[in-house]
């Protein structure tokens, strides 16, 4: 009897799911683990994958709209079993035993898969290629790098071979699409070269040319990619005075996830300013034993994350966010700081501040700066912040308004650090002063704490010494 594929269970709400995408045709004969189709409810996306290996029987088609528990394919374990007879050794005689049977893995082709990323994360951008087509490649190189939404990952060959690229850069495909195959063994890619000619005789003939190898089927989708290089090469297009490009998946994302905030948050934003005088005068006293002990150097960031955790303890609305009709109080302190790159802005998270000192969430600090330069930043360095620290000074920003990270309920905002006059004690100085931001959900967040909030870290940056002592 032909196992079934069902549409599983994804949580008591939900009762139907959308038929997305399959990966494998009605009649392709599919291995165990294989990616069949991808489905979609109305909170997420996941895939199936084959339990056994057969021939597949979709049942129903892309777009289907089905209840959970639906058979939507079968697969036949029993006309996969010819396939696997055929490709056993044959035994061993006088005759073949001389004759060096090939590896059993050389000459296999393996496809290289766009992986899943994520439950929300249905698609990738093939971004850079490692590895250029016909290349020969080792267990363990990176191929190629993909981007998604959220994050950049890299793929590295599972075997040794013959590469041959199917997708080019530029395009965004879907989850366990084949963009590219492997033929294991170099000894696969020179067998048409080199075919063994037959016993000579006397007046042998020249030796035949090789039969060429069968050309491998490509999915229409990318077959007039593969057409000429140039189709290949994916570049902007210039339109005279403009130039057109296609907008990265990232950049796509901070678009969506911008607006998105501006439309279901009320969001209202309070000023004032920071005499920092105190912070630097601190770090340049302990500056040189600070990195003799620790390795990094003391960065205005670690303050300012201390100050938040602080303000956090000390307002816990702020440390709040609304979820449908209900209000999550969040008692830890994981704070998001944004960190800008060339391909958009990310918010990596550092965790458990609040048991943190301040090497540590510089050293923290610095292990996601590194990742997102090298963009090896990961789903899960981006996730379950609580609020959200945006340095806009770095770039000599003096005011902005920042936005909030949904759905936290409050993002801090820190400027250039500029000299301007103040008045000290009935006197003129001049100071070392910095613009702080506080953006707040007002649906959460009443004005009189986004004030104290805001208050408690600039007391806490112009008194460090409070922040040592947790007052």
């Amino acid at each position: 009897m032909p196992t079934q594929v069902k549409v599983p269970a994804a949580g008591e709400s939900i009762t139907s799911a959308n038929v997305a995408n399959w990966h494998k045709k009605d009649g392709e004969t599919v291995a165990k683990g294989d990616v069949l189709v991808t489905l979609e409810t109305d909170k997420v996306s996941n895939e199936l994958v084959a339990d056994v290996a057969g021939v597949l029987k979709v049942l129903v088609k892309e777009g289907e709209e089905v209840a959970i528990g639906t058979v939507i394919a079968e697969i036949d374990e029993s006309e996969a079993a010819p396939a696997e007879s055929e490709s056993a050794p044959a035994p061993e005689t006088s005759e073949t035993k001389s004759v060096e049977a090939p590896s059993s893995s050389e000459g296999k082709v393996i496809d290289v898969k766009v992986p899943a990323a994520g439950e929300s994360i249905t698609s990738a951008n093939v971004a850079a290629w490692q590895k250029k087509d016909g290349d020969i490649v080792s267990k363990g190189d990176v191929l190629v790098t993909l981007e998604t939404d959220k994050v950049s990952t890299e793929l590295e060959s599972d075997e040794s071979g013959v590469l041959k690229v199917l997708v080019p850069e530029g395009e965004e495909v879907s989850i366990g699409t084949v963009i590219a195959r492997i033929t294991v063994g170099a000894g696969a890619a020179k067998a048409p070269e080199k075919a063994p000619a037959k016993p000579a005789t006397k007046a042998e003939p020249p030796a035949p040319a090789p039969k060429p190898a069968a050309p491998e089927k490509i999915k229409p989708d990318f077959s007039a990619l593969l057409d000429s290089k140039e189709k290949v090469e994916v570049t902007p297009v210039s339109e005279g005075r403009t130039t057109r490009r296609k907008m990265s998946m990232l950049r796509r994302k901070i678009s969506t996830h911008l607006v998105n905030a501006q439309q279901t948050a009320a969001i209202l934003t309070t000023f004032n300013e920071a005499d920092m005088s105190a912070v630097m005068g601190l770090r340049k006293d302990v500056q040189d034993a600070f990195i003799k002990k620790h390795g990094v150097k003391l960065g205005f960031m670690s303050f300012f994350v201390k100050a938040v955790v602080q303000a956090l303890k000390d307002v816990p609305a702020v440390n709040a966010q609304i979820d449908g009709n209900e209000i999550v109080e969040n008692h830890f302190y994981d704070v998001g700081v944004a960190i800008g790159t060339e391909k958009g802005l990310v918010v990596p998270v550092l965790r458990d501040c609040d048991e943190k000192g301040f090497a540590e969430i510089e050293k923290d600090i610095l292990a996601y700066a590194e990742k997102a330069r090298d963009g090896k930043m990961q789903i899960e360095d981006l996730q379950g912040g609580v609020f959200t620290i945006s340095n806009g000074g770095t770039y000599g920003s003096l005011l902005s308004t920042p936005i909030l990270n949904p759905p936290q309920s409050g993002i801090l905002g820190m400027h250039t650090i500029q000299q301007r006059p103040v008045a000290v004690n009935g006197k003129v100085e001049i100071r070392p002063m910095m613009y702080l931001a506080l953006s707040y959900d007002h649906r959460l967040v009443d004005g009189k704490e986004a004030v104290t909030f805001l208050i408690r870290i600039k007391d806490c940056i112009e008194n460090p010494t409070r922040l040592l002592l947790e007052m």
